[in-house]
């Protein structure tokens, strides 16, 4: 499956960091360019629950691609969250569930820092999108 040229972009940025602390550095500036949810959108409804950490989650089709926007209170979460958008942005539902999250952040070099609680609330969140997608 190829990648979209802002998914590349992060692997490339991410493959030249040497060592976790550039790679924290990226991912906080990643999740810093999150766009921010209203606060009408941070309902019950858009939470994703299987995260330790408050997650909500919007999804928009438009002519059959996905778009989805996504917040957390944790700032690590943030750029792990802002790095799944920018990889299944714009896909279409097929190619959503697809998607291999483990095989995407080990290619970033972030696999280690996937505890087992991070890795299983961002499958939940790939599990409320696939969801979504599916559901209209």
């Amino acid at each position: 499956m190829s990648l979209s040229a802002e998914a590349s972009q992060a692997l490339e940025s991410f493959q030249q960091a040497r060592g976790w602390e550039q790679r924290a550095r990226l991912l906080m500036q990643w999740g810093d360019r999150l766009e921010p949810l209203d606060d009408s959108e941070k309902t019950e409804a858009n939470q994703v629950h299987g995260c330790e950490s408050l997650v909500w989650l919007v999804a928009r089709q438009e002519n059959g691609q996905w778009h989805y926007k996504a917040a957390s209170d944790a700032r690590l979460l943030r750029g792990l969250l802002a790095l799944l958008l920018v990889r299944v942005q714009g896909l279409a539902s097929d190619e959503l569930a697809a998607v291999d999250l483990g095989d995407w952040f080990s290619s970033l070099g972030l696999e280690r820092q996937l505890s087992p609680s991070r890795s299983n609330g961002l499958h939940a969140v790939l599990l409320k999108m696939t969801e979504l997608a599916t559901a209209h």
